[in-house]
């Protein structure tokens, strides 16, 4: 006697694929970072570091006489004190410089905040931590550091880590939220509500 199942043929189908998918945790891997199961999403340092390089260069005036510019930025994760940061090359260009270009690195760390409307991780108060130029001393240093820290929080306040779509956020009937932010070594945390 063959044995028959009682299910109909779409909860059987339902029940193998999810049965299944215990054994090979492959297919969930499509879902990037979700996990509705325990409602939260974690964006990874790769996808967060794709993300801020396609927003570069930028580049901003300074009293109608500098022209600070960022490029080539890289992002660091600071678990312990739930920061990010980003390290990139700045430039600083004038007509009164002798080159009229020096360049440096600056390092900017940021709390992180949720923007609603626009479903976007964000820098949040960014502060810059260290900047370095190139082949500048004494006053003339100082003066451009200072320009150039002021010029690249502003150019950084605000700037978008991770912006989600209404798509990725909905589940059947259920929009997501974006709840508390953490910061890990590889990643950034969101809870989902």
């Amino acid at each position: 006697m063959q044995y028959r199942s009682f299910l109909p043929l779409s909860r059987r189908f339902l029940l193998r694929a999810l049965l299944g998918a215990a054994a090979a945790p492959a297919p969930f891997a499509a879902l990037a970072g979700f996990n509705f199961f325990t409602s939260e999403y974690t964006a990874t340092r790769e996808e967060l570091q794709a993300q801020i390089a396609k927003r570069f260069p930028v580049q901003q005036r300074y009293a109608e006489i500098f022209t600070v510019g960022l490029r080539d930025p890289q992002l660091g994760l600071d678990a312990r004190a739930n920061r990010a940061a980003i390290t990139a090359v700045l430039s600083i260009a004038s007509p009164l410089l002798r080159p009229s270009t020096v360049e440096g690195v600056v390092s900017v760390s940021s709390a992180l905040k949720y923007d609603a409307p626009a479903r976007a991780l964000r820098l949040d108060q960014p502060k810059a931590e260290r900047l370095e130029l190139q082949g500048v001393t004494g006053r003339d240093a100082e003066r451009l550091q200072q320009i150039g820290a002021v010029v690249a929080q502003e150019l950084l306040r605000d700037q978008p880590l991770r912006t989600f779509t209404a798509e990725e956020l909905t589940v059947g009937r259920k929009t997501y939220e974006i709840g508390d932010i953490t910061v890990q070594q590889d990643g950034i945390k969101v809870a989902l509500l």
